[in-house]
């Protein structure tokens, strides 16, 4: 196992599951106005790093590609989405809805495949994937409706990691024509708010204002772990790791921020998980099932 590789994977999945801390810093902040910051901060931090690299060849090819922009565009919409909700939802204490959203994204993303690519499931990851509806089915009854933060940012994120599919190009390099997508208008925006006077940025003191400078290397960093990772180690590792992002978070919401965690809520995430044990373990069963089929055939 490549040490280096596993030490990104984990780094980035720790960095996102802390990364509730970072916008409770600055809870007070608007969402759409933190989502704004995130996505101009972005692409400046995105374009230092092309710039150190000197990774500029992509560019022209992906700009006369226009299947390639056209997915590509469409994703950073999604993605936008995705990051407002997530920012959304931590500022109003629905870390734990977060949370599931995450945990419910793999299996999410399987039937997402089978809609979208004609995938062919197993038998265990449709087993998987019952379990997890049962366990939706709970919390709406327990509580009286649909989980449905959890719900989007786990359809907002898979649709998202569709068109990635679709589009064919590298973290860095997705990223970075995904938030020029919608930077123009975060970015006036922004001005718009500073022209009313009701912005936060240089208003609202210099912790704040360093801190949604801050958002922009917030997003990046894990993200260039990750992609260190997935060049290095295993996809199934790189899976296995993904869970640990949505248990950091679960552990803040209940355990650092006091969010309520009764017993109903227990048993729908405890279908969750369960789900996942046998997502995780019929993928590592038939993946050791095919190593000798495949050696054999040599």
């Amino acid at each position: 196992m490549n040490r280096i590789g596993f030490l990104n994977g984990l780094g980035a999945f720790v960095l996102w599951g802390f990364l509730p801390i970072y916008w409770k810093l600055i809870a007070d902040v608007p969402a759409v106005e933190t989502l704004a910051h995130r996505i101009v901060w972005s692409l400046v931090f995105l374009f230092v790093v092309l710039a150190v690299t000197r990774n500029w060849d992509w560019v022209s090819e992906t700009l006369r590609d226009r299947r390639k922009m056209t997915y590509t565009l469409i994703a950073s919409v999604l993605l936008s989405f995705n990051w407002g909700l997530f920012i959304w939802s931590i500022n109003i204490g629905e870390i734990l809805s977060a949370s599931l959203g995450y945990y419910i994204n793999p299996l999410l993303s399987v039937l997402i495949g089978v809609l979208f690519f004609r995938e062919k499931l197993r038998p265990g990851q449709w087993l998987a994937i019952a379990v997890a509806a049962c366990g939706v089915i709970w919390l709406t009854w327990s509580f009286g409706q649909l989980p449905w933060i959890g719900l989007l940012l786990a359809l907002s994120f898979g649709l998202y990691g569709a068109l990635k599919k679709m589009a064919v190009l590298g973290s860095i390099e997705g990223l970075t024509v995904e938030t020029a997508g919608v930077f123009l208008p975060a970015l006036a925006y922004l001005l718009y708010l500073a022209w009313q006077g009701t912005g936060s940025f240089g208003t609202a003191g210099p912790f704040t204002t360093v801190t949604l400078i801050g958002t922009g290397m917030a997003t990046a960093i894990p993200l260039l772990f990750f992609a260190s990772a997935a060049q290095s180690i295993p996809l199934s590792m790189v899976g296995m790791m993904q869970y640990i992002a949505p248990t950091l978070q679960l552990f803040l919401g209940v355990f650092v921020y006091n969010e309520p965690f009764p017993t109903e809520r227990l048993v729908g995430f405890a279908f969750i998980w369960i789900a996942l044990i046998v997502f995780s373990a019929e993928g590592l069963w038939h993946n050791r099932q095919s190593i000798p089929a495949t050696a054999s055939d040599i």
